[in-house]
């Protein structure tokens, strides 16, 4: 019996993908890649993952933005309890409170602390909506976008930061109703201060939202820590008039760090509203800049370590 065998003719080796490479923007050649093509190459790789990373946060801060503009009702009553209690409560109080004991009138003294609760409130909503997002299948649709989960979370907390900035700039807009100047350089430096806080009140409220499940856990949590950490601000009333434990206590919050930072942006602005001192540390108050890096340093860590837990497999 004859073996039978088919030859066939040697073909060359071509790539699984059909029009990959067009894809990547590399053209046709000789098929022999040398060094200054496959830096090119990796090269539009890079910038075009870059593009994709900016425009997955582009439209996460656009989402943000839509929603604080159809809400307007919501937004509108978010902003009506801290100017009740600018108008009504600090009105009230400076005609009982001696200027000589906050070294300003209660209401200038009082701004700070108002401008504070103004930007906590939408900052905190931003790890209420990602836990909202998550029961609602809206995250699990968002994770399959071809973008990393780090980008993720720094859209989500680009939008708050902006969309807190925003409301309290509204607030900001009452500057001559506590007696301070409509200073370019003021409202600049205040409205700084204000995004540098919401920024660190929005990481944090993100890495408490990516280590809890329920919205209802949230809620309750931040009913706990939140009031206590407003009042060891020294938003209300100086800090060197609470009892020496709670010095201790102070020293760790961070809105302490950020009303203290826009109250002494006034300070530098408007000598004459020397207010009473707020964070010491041994007697002595902290460069301004080191309040300002403090608050940075705290938003980063806490954004990092958020990305870092949301890394891991839902």
């Amino acid at each position: 019996m004859t073996d039978l065998t088919v030859k066939t003719p040697d073909t060359p080796h071509t790539p699984d993908c059909p029009g990959a490479s067009g894809a990547l923007g590399v053209s046709g050649g000789s098929g022999v890649s040398g060094g200054s093509g496959d830096s090119g190459l990796h090269g539009s790789g890079r910038a075009a993952r870059l593009r994709g990373e900016l425009r997955a946060i582009h439209a996460l801060v656009h989402r943000d933005l839509l929603r604080l503009a159809g809400q307007r009702t919501h937004t509108a009553l978010m902003l009506l309890h801290p100017m009740l209690y600018l108008l009504i409560l600090g009105g009230g109080l400076a005609a009982l409170i001696p200027r000589s004991s906050l070294g300003v009138g209660y209401q200038t003294y009082l701004f700070p602390g108002m401008l504070m609760m103004t930007v906590q409130t939408p900052a905190i909503m931003v790890g209420i909506r990602l836990i909202t997002d998550r029961q609602s299948g809206y995250l699990r649709e968002l994770l399959m976008a071809p973008v990393s989960r780090a980008t993720l979370l720094l859209g989500h907390c680009a939008g708050g930061t902006m969309t807190a900035t925003a409301q309290g700039a509204v607030l900001l807009s009452l500057v001559g109703t506590v007696g301070l100047p409509y200073d370019a350089v003021l409202l600049v430096l205040l409205l700084a201060g204000m995004i540098l806080a919401s920024f660190s009140i929005t990481a944090l409220s993100l890495a408490l939202a990516v280590t809890l499940r329920r919205p209802e856990t949230f809620h309750t949590l931040l009913g706990l820590i939140m009031m206590p950490l407003l009042f060891l601000s020294g938003g209300f009333f100086p800090l060197h008039t609470l009892p020496g434990w709670a010095h201790t206590l102070a020293a760790a919050n961070p809105l302490a760090y950020a009303v203290d930072l826009l109250r002494r942006c006034v300070t530098h602005r408007v000598p004459d509203q020397q207010a009473a001192t707020g964070i010491e540390w041994a007697g002595r108050q902290p460069p301004l800049p080191l309040e300002a890096g403090l608050l940075l340093a705290t938003g980063l860590l806490a954004l990092l370590w958020a990305a870092r837990r949301f890394n891991r497999p839902e």
